[in-house]
């Protein structure tokens, strides 16, 4: 007797499931979502961003700047900067390319600048990660100048080609997104579109040491105050009639070239962009995350303090 209770609960308890799955709750519809026709999703509303750019944000954003995000940045790294005399060829509003494996890389970019240049200078962000809420969105535009781009859809933004035609320097990351292992990735054509699109040149940046200083799923950079090298290389010219399909290598090897010339020397990266044998950056060949992620974090080398000449 007591068997067959449980037998029928048991079984009136599956059918009871079997027929609330199959039920119609609420407004769900009779056709499988297999079956129904494909919808166009909306297009979200993009965060405005222009508020950032009026003379009390800047004022703002000056002082947050070379203020506490100043700190920050000198408390926790030690970072270097070479090759600003090239910022002196510009007679114009550019694109600032530089790779990309760590969030230092925009605070260590921007600090690097010289002051007139950073007032001027906005920064192109990941619509999908900086702008996902409110309040990171308001808080990267008013500290970074951010502005969104959409990394997926495959859409260029206007946001970029209305700054530079106003006056504004804009900061690129090609490779899309933050290197998983600190070396380079792919560089896509955004970067050498804008620059062929509106006639700027393009100033190269070779970052090194970041990943080793903060790599991708850390909220605050390592221990130690570890040296980070930001180098700046000559600006590059897209050529009368170029396509940004053939104007894109040139701006990833002229960043390679930079970030072998912080591991070697001026004359000796040199030397081999001459020759046609510079590193690709891309990594030693090797199917071990580990052994590429161990190459990536080795330390920086401090730049040699020069020598006085009067004392």
């Amino acid at each position: 007797m007591g068997n067959s209770v449980v037998k029928f609960a048991s079984e009136t308890v599956r059918d009871v499931k079997v027929v609330a799955r199959g039920w119609r709750w609420g407004r769900r519809a009779q056709v499988p979502r297999s079956a129904e026709p494909y919808v166009v999703p909306k297009e979200t509303t993009v965060f405005p961003t222009k508020w950032a750019r009026t003379p009390a944000a800047m004022a703002v954003r000056d002082v947050l700047q070379k203020g506490p995000l100043s700190a920050v940045i000198n408390g926790t790294t030690k970072p270097t900067v070479s090759g600003l005399d090239a910022l002196r060829k510009l007679n114009g509003p550019a694109l600032i390319v530089a790779n990309h494996s760590s969030h230092l890389d925009t605070p260590l970019l921007l600090l690097s600048l010289p002051d007139a240049m950073r007032r001027k200078t906005a920064m192109a962000a990941a619509a999908d990660y900086f702008f996902d809420t409110w309040w990171r969105a308001a808080g990267s535009a008013i500290v970074f100048n951010t502005f969104p781009i959409e990394r997926r859809s495959g859409k260029l933004s206007a946001t970029p080609g209305d700054l530079l035609a106003d006056g504004w320097n804009v900061v690129v990351f090609p490779e899309g997104t933050r290197s998983p292992d600190g070396w380079l990735q792919r560089f896509r054509m955004g970067a050498a579109y804008l620059a062929v699109e509106h006639n700027v040149p393009v100033i190269p940046v070779g970052i090194k040491g970041s990943f080793a200083a903060m790599p991708r799923g850390r909220n605050w950079p390592v221990a130690g105050r570890p040296t980070v090298a930001i180098r700046y290389g000559d600006p590059l010219y897209p050529a009368e009639g170029e396509s940004p399909r053939d104007f894109a290598p040139k701006i990833a090897a002229a960043v390679a070239a930079l970030l072998d010339e912080e591991s070697t020397t001026w004359y000796e990266s040199r030397r081999r962009v001459a020759a046609g044998t510079s590193p690709t950056q891309t990594g030693p060949v090797t199917s071990a995350r580990w052994r590429r992620v161990w190459e990536s974090t080795r330390p920086v080398k401090a730049a040699e303090s020069r020598r006085k000449a009067w004392k």
